[in-house]
Protein backbone atom coordinates (compact mmCIF):
# COMPACT_ATOMS: atom_id res chain seq x y z
CA UNK A 1 0.00 0.00 0.00
CA UNK A 2 1.33 3.29 -1.10
CA UNK A 3 1.95 6.46 1.67
CA UNK A 4 0.09 8.91 0.36
CA UNK A 5 1.69 11.32 2.14
CA UNK A 6 3.70 14.14 -0.51
CA UNK A 7 5.71 16.76 -0.13
CA UNK A 8 6.76 19.45 -2.74
CA UNK A 9 9.84 21.24 -2.81
CA UNK A 10 11.68 23.11 -6.21
CA UNK A 11 13.27 20.48 -8.51
CA UNK A 12 16.98 19.61 -8.01
CA UNK A 13 19.32 17.95 -10.31
CA UNK A 14 19.06 14.57 -8.89
CA UNK A 15 15.19 14.52 -9.83
CA UNK A 16 15.69 14.79 -13.35
CA UNK A 17 16.36 10.65 -13.91
CA UNK A 18 12.71 10.43 -12.41
CA UNK A 19 11.22 13.17 -13.78
CA UNK A 20 12.60 11.54 -17.49
CA UNK A 21 10.56 8.25 -16.41
CA UNK A 22 7.32 10.28 -15.42
CA UNK A 23 6.91 12.08 -18.47
CA UNK A 24 7.92 8.77 -20.68
CA UNK A 25 5.31 7.14 -18.95
CA UNK A 26 2.61 10.06 -19.49
CA UNK A 27 3.60 11.02 -22.68
CA UNK A 28 5.61 7.89 -24.43
CA UNK A 29 7.95 8.37 -27.37
CA UNK A 30 5.07 11.09 -29.24
CA UNK A 31 6.19 13.67 -26.82
CA UNK A 32 9.25 14.28 -28.43
CA UNK A 33 7.33 15.71 -32.19
CA UNK A 34 4.91 17.77 -30.09
CA UNK A 35 5.29 22.04 -30.62
CA UNK A 36 6.05 22.08 -26.58
CA UNK A 37 9.00 19.88 -26.61
CA UNK A 38 10.73 21.16 -29.79
CA UNK A 39 10.63 24.65 -27.95
CA UNK A 40 12.19 23.29 -25.21
CA UNK A 41 14.72 21.58 -26.91
CA UNK A 42 16.13 25.08 -27.36
CA UNK A 43 17.58 25.51 -23.70
CA UNK A 44 17.03 24.95 -19.79
CA UNK A 45 14.15 24.93 -18.01
CA UNK A 46 14.10 27.67 -15.00
CA UNK A 47 14.26 24.96 -11.78
CA UNK A 48 13.51 28.14 -9.66
CA UNK A 49 9.94 27.79 -11.20
CA UNK A 50 9.79 23.75 -11.66
CA UNK A 51 8.56 21.85 -8.45
CA UNK A 52 8.26 17.99 -7.64
CA UNK A 53 5.91 15.89 -5.71
CA UNK A 54 7.74 13.84 -3.36
CA UNK A 55 6.49 11.12 -1.11
CA UNK A 56 9.99 10.73 0.88
CA UNK A 57 12.42 10.81 -1.72
CA UNK A 58 10.47 9.13 -4.43
CA UNK A 59 9.32 11.60 -7.36
CA UNK A 60 5.71 11.44 -8.19
CA UNK A 61 4.81 14.17 -9.92
CA UNK A 62 6.11 17.55 -11.58
CA UNK A 63 5.94 20.43 -13.65
CA UNK A 64 8.51 22.70 -15.52
CA UNK A 65 8.21 26.08 -16.91
CA UNK A 66 10.60 27.20 -19.31
CA UNK A 67 11.33 30.76 -20.72
CA UNK A 68 10.95 31.51 -24.13
CA UNK A 69 9.89 34.86 -26.10
CA UNK A 70 6.72 35.21 -28.31
CA UNK A 71 8.34 37.67 -31.07
CA UNK A 72 10.64 39.89 -28.34
CA UNK A 73 7.72 39.79 -25.57
CA UNK A 74 9.14 36.94 -22.64
CA UNK A 75 7.30 34.51 -21.48
CA UNK A 76 7.15 31.31 -20.07
CA UNK A 77 5.95 28.03 -21.20
CA UNK A 78 4.27 25.22 -18.70
CA UNK A 79 5.23 21.56 -19.04
CA UNK A 80 5.32 18.85 -19.16
CA UNK A 81 3.12 18.69 -15.85
CA UNK A 82 2.86 14.81 -15.05
CA UNK A 83 1.78 12.88 -12.30
CA UNK A 84 2.51 8.85 -11.90
CA UNK A 85 -0.75 6.78 -11.93
CA UNK A 86 -0.78 5.70 -8.89
CA UNK A 87 -0.63 8.97 -7.93
CA UNK A 88 -3.00 10.74 -9.88
CA UNK A 89 -6.88 12.03 -9.00
CA UNK A 90 -5.31 13.56 -5.40
CA UNK A 91 -5.13 17.02 -6.10
CA UNK A 92 -1.15 16.64 -6.76
CA UNK A 93 -1.33 17.64 -10.34
CA UNK A 94 -3.31 20.87 -8.68
CA UNK A 95 -1.08 21.97 -6.23
CA UNK A 96 2.18 21.79 -8.50
CA UNK A 97 0.11 24.04 -10.69
CA UNK A 98 -0.53 26.55 -8.12
CA UNK A 99 2.75 26.73 -6.81
CA UNK A 100 4.62 26.83 -10.05
CA UNK A 101 1.92 29.37 -11.39
CA UNK A 102 2.83 31.51 -7.37
CA UNK A 103 6.40 31.56 -7.98
CA UNK A 104 6.15 32.97 -11.60
CA UNK A 105 4.00 35.64 -10.62
CA UNK A 106 6.20 36.68 -7.58
CA UNK A 107 9.35 36.56 -9.81
CA UNK A 108 7.93 38.77 -12.19
CA UNK A 109 6.43 37.07 -15.27
CA UNK A 110 3.53 38.39 -16.83
CA UNK A 111 2.13 35.70 -19.20
CA UNK A 112 2.76 31.73 -19.45
CA UNK A 113 1.39 29.48 -22.17
CA UNK A 114 0.54 26.01 -23.02
CA UNK A 115 -0.68 23.36 -24.79
CA UNK A 116 -3.35 21.04 -23.36
CA UNK A 117 -6.70 20.85 -22.03
CA UNK A 118 -8.90 23.92 -21.16
CA UNK A 119 -11.39 22.23 -18.52
CA UNK A 120 -8.13 21.13 -16.32
CA UNK A 121 -6.00 24.14 -16.72
CA UNK A 122 -8.79 26.94 -16.42
CA UNK A 123 -9.23 27.21 -12.83
CA UNK A 124 -5.77 28.06 -12.76
CA UNK A 125 -6.43 31.18 -14.97
CA UNK A 126 -5.88 29.09 -18.46
CA UNK A 127 -7.87 30.40 -21.43
CA UNK A 128 -8.03 29.68 -25.38
CA UNK A 129 -5.64 32.06 -27.25
CA UNK A 130 -8.91 33.60 -29.67
CA UNK A 131 -7.24 35.00 -32.53
CA UNK A 132 -3.56 34.85 -31.53
CA UNK A 133 -0.75 35.99 -34.21
CA UNK A 134 1.70 33.25 -32.17
CA UNK A 135 3.48 30.93 -34.21
CA UNK A 136 4.22 27.37 -32.58
CA UNK A 137 7.03 25.30 -34.03
CA UNK A 138 4.81 22.30 -34.86
CA UNK A 139 0.74 22.20 -35.28
CA UNK A 140 -1.56 22.55 -32.31
CA UNK A 141 -5.28 22.17 -32.02
CA UNK A 142 -6.12 25.59 -31.24
CA UNK A 143 -8.70 25.20 -29.01
CA UNK A 144 -5.79 23.38 -26.80
CA UNK A 145 -3.28 26.67 -27.49
CA UNK A 146 -4.02 28.09 -23.82
CA UNK A 147 -2.40 31.61 -22.09
CA UNK A 148 -2.61 32.76 -18.22
CA UNK A 149 -1.58 36.37 -18.07
CA UNK A 150 -0.42 36.83 -14.32
CA UNK A 151 -0.65 40.20 -15.28
CA UNK A 152 -3.27 42.62 -16.92
CA UNK A 153 -3.20 42.51 -20.53
CA UNK A 154 0.07 40.25 -20.49
CA UNK A 155 -1.22 39.06 -23.86
CA UNK A 156 -2.25 41.98 -25.66
CA UNK A 157 -0.79 42.64 -29.22
CA UNK A 158 1.72 39.61 -28.65
CA UNK A 159 2.58 37.76 -31.49
CA UNK A 160 4.82 36.13 -33.10
CA UNK A 161 7.28 33.03 -33.26
CA UNK A 162 7.93 31.07 -29.87
CA UNK A 163 11.58 30.22 -29.34
CA UNK A 164 12.75 29.44 -26.13
CA UNK A 165 14.63 32.38 -24.60
CA UNK A 166 18.39 31.08 -25.10
CA UNK A 167 17.73 31.05 -28.64
CA UNK A 168 16.37 34.94 -28.79
CA UNK A 169 19.32 36.99 -30.52
CA UNK A 170 20.94 33.70 -32.64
Amino acid sequence: MLNHVVTYAPEEPVHDAAIEDINREAFGPGRFARAAYRIREGGPHDRNLSFVALNGEHVVASVRLTPIRIGTTPAMLLGPLAVRPAWKKQGIGAALMRTSMEAARVAGHKLVILVGDEPYYAPFGFRQIPGHRIVLPAPVDPARFLACELAPRALQDVEGKVIHAAMAGQ
